[in-house]
């Protein structure tokens, strides 16, 4: 099984990180939009390499059999509403909560189908959430928390696929994507 190795200076764990994919959810453009707005604000920006995103899977192999299996299983999967249910803590930094009963179905799936080379974190369930703050001071984060949840109002959106990113060290790389049915 390949380990995604985070601040590993060996050059073959770089190397091999090299040739792992992340799998996230698309989200619809306008709650990318306040999303990435959010990330931009309070993301430590010397680390913000990436948009907002929703991941689903952290390290899954770049394997023929991953790519045949996503393409199948967006063709069956309806696009779907997800919910920004509320402002929460992740320890050193702050996300928005997301609920949606159809994404822990659809996770649950590949889960499955996955298991075997899947690493301990993508073998655990779902909590999905988006990240807008990390890597900072718990006061900062707190600060942050209580600031976002004093406005917050949850709200809808849709998902319309899957996209499959390269994990670059840091900045990720576009792969594929995988419309869901319309």
């Amino acid at each position: 099984m390949v380990k995604l190795l985070h601040g590993d200076n060996n050059e073959a764990a770089k190397e091999e990180a090299n040739l792992l994919l992340i799998l996230t959810l698309v989200i619809d453009p306008e709650a990318q939009q306040y999303f990435d707005g959010l990330r931009k604000a309070y993301f430590p920006p010397e680390r913000n390499f990436i948009d907002a995103h929703l991941t689903l899977f952290h390290a899954l192999p770049d394997d023929l059999r991953v790519h045949e299996h996503l393409e199948l299983i967006s063709k069956q999967q309806a696009t779907f509403y997800l919910n920004a249910a509320s402002v929460v803590s992740i320890g050193n930094g702050t996300a928005i909560k997301i609920d949606c009963p159809s994404l822990k179905i659809l996770h649950a799936q590949l889960q499955t189908n996955w298991f075997d080379f899947l690493t301990p974190q993508d073998r655990q369930k779902i909590w999905p959430h988006i990240t807008v703050q990390n890597k900072v001071q718990p006061d900062d984060a707190k600060f942050l928390q209580n600031a976002l949840a004093e406005n917050f109002e949850p709200f809808s959106f849709t998902t319309s696929g899957l996209k499959l990113w390269r994990y670059l060290g840091g900045p990720w790389e576009f792969v594929s994507y995988f419309p869901f049915k319309q």
